[in-house]
């Protein structure tokens, strides 16, 4: 099949982008936001082209979304900070483009989408699960929710509710709650936390590719469905994460602070049985992550670790 993958040579996108390439011809549209050069050695494969531009240049997007079978929307304006900072830009890329992709599509193409699921807002009792109405509290949980509806209204897409994601990719991220207290600890070999018993559910990046590579082949079998993608076994606090990274890397402390609040107030139990009901499995553990992370952070140093960061475009003219 012929995948077109928005936003391919992001985080997650580089790590899909290389696992279907194995099966699949693969065009990535991205315009490289935080000059990564996660796909540069990509180029030589037979299967593989790379379209510069934004996603909002429509009449470019418009073309390559007609010529494939499959389109997987990574494209966007990533998180709070950001989407707090240009509500109206962070509409535009995580709505507004998404809806103009639905309304060309075919009958016969295949969307998978992902949205976070953040959606789920602040909940302290009980497990959701898709059945659960959608209550996001930050503009970033906003669009990515109207988008889902979107797509569910008007297209027979799949829709992937993420977990938080961990785990390394070729354009990484060091600010993804996983990946940053590995860095902390492994660093400044303390870290304090505020609001400390929030839960979280978790999922290695890998999983996450597999869950799409999965769909993809099993389309037929659940297109228009909505699956929480995560560890069944890691719905757990912040001071439980911690302290599962202080069993690999000794020395460190944690310290408590009531002073500062986190403007993300994500705070739920996620039920993952339904996609697990399809077959589809995860592989790798939170503790193989935090392995993994170990390992790669000895090739970051910490005076470039800015590069890994989704902080605000200088210039967003360009988007994810």
């Amino acid at each position: 099949m012929k995948i077109l993958i928005t936003g391919g040579a992001g985080y997650l996108g580089s790590v899909i982008t290389r696992n279907l390439l194995k099966k699949h011809e693969v065009i990535v549209y991205d315009n490289l936001m935080y000059n990564q050069t996660s796909l540069v050695d990509l180029c030589h494969h037979e299967n593989f082209t790379y379209h510069y531009g934004d996603v909002r240049e429509w009449s470019k997007l418009k073309y390559l979304v007609e010529q494939v079978d499959v389109i997987i929307p990574l494209a966007a304006l990533v998180g709070f900070p950001s989407c707090e900072k240009d509500k109206e830009l962070a509409t535009s890329i995580n709505t507004t483009q998404i809806q103009n992709i639905v309304d060309v599509m075919t009958p016969d193409q295949k969307m998978l989408y992902p949205n976070t699921n953040s959606g789920y807002g602040s909940r302290t009792e009980g497990m959701v699960d898709e059945t659960n109405d959608l209550t996001p509290i930050s503009h970033y949980g906003v669009t990515k929710c109207k988008a889902e509806d979107y797509i569910l209204q008007e297209s027979n897409g799949i829709v992937f509710r993420l977990a938080t994601v961990f785990g390394t990719s070729s354009r990484m991220r060091l600010d993804l709650l996983v990946n940053e207290f590995v860095y902390k600890l492994l660093t400044d070999k303390y870290i304090t936390l505020f609001e400390h018993e929030f839960v979280r559910n978790f999922i290695h990046i890998q999983d996450v590719s597999s869950a799409f590579e999965f769909m993809i082949e099993n389309y037929d079998k659940h297109q228009g469905q909505i699956f929480n993608v995560g560890l069944s076994d890691t719905n757990i606090n912040k001071k439980e994460l911690v302290e599962r990274i202080q069993k690999q890397i000794s020395n460190t402390s944690i310290t408590y602070s009531d002073y500062f609040e986190d403007p993300d107030k994500r705070n739920y139990v996620v039920s993952n049985e339904k996609i697990e009901a399809t077959g589809w499995k995860p592989k790798y553990t939170l503790d193989d992550g935090i392995t993994e992370l170990i390992q790669a952070y000895k090739m970051i140093v910490p005076q470039e670790s800015s590069r890994y960061r989704n902080a605000f475009p200088l210039s967003y003219g360009q988007s994810i």
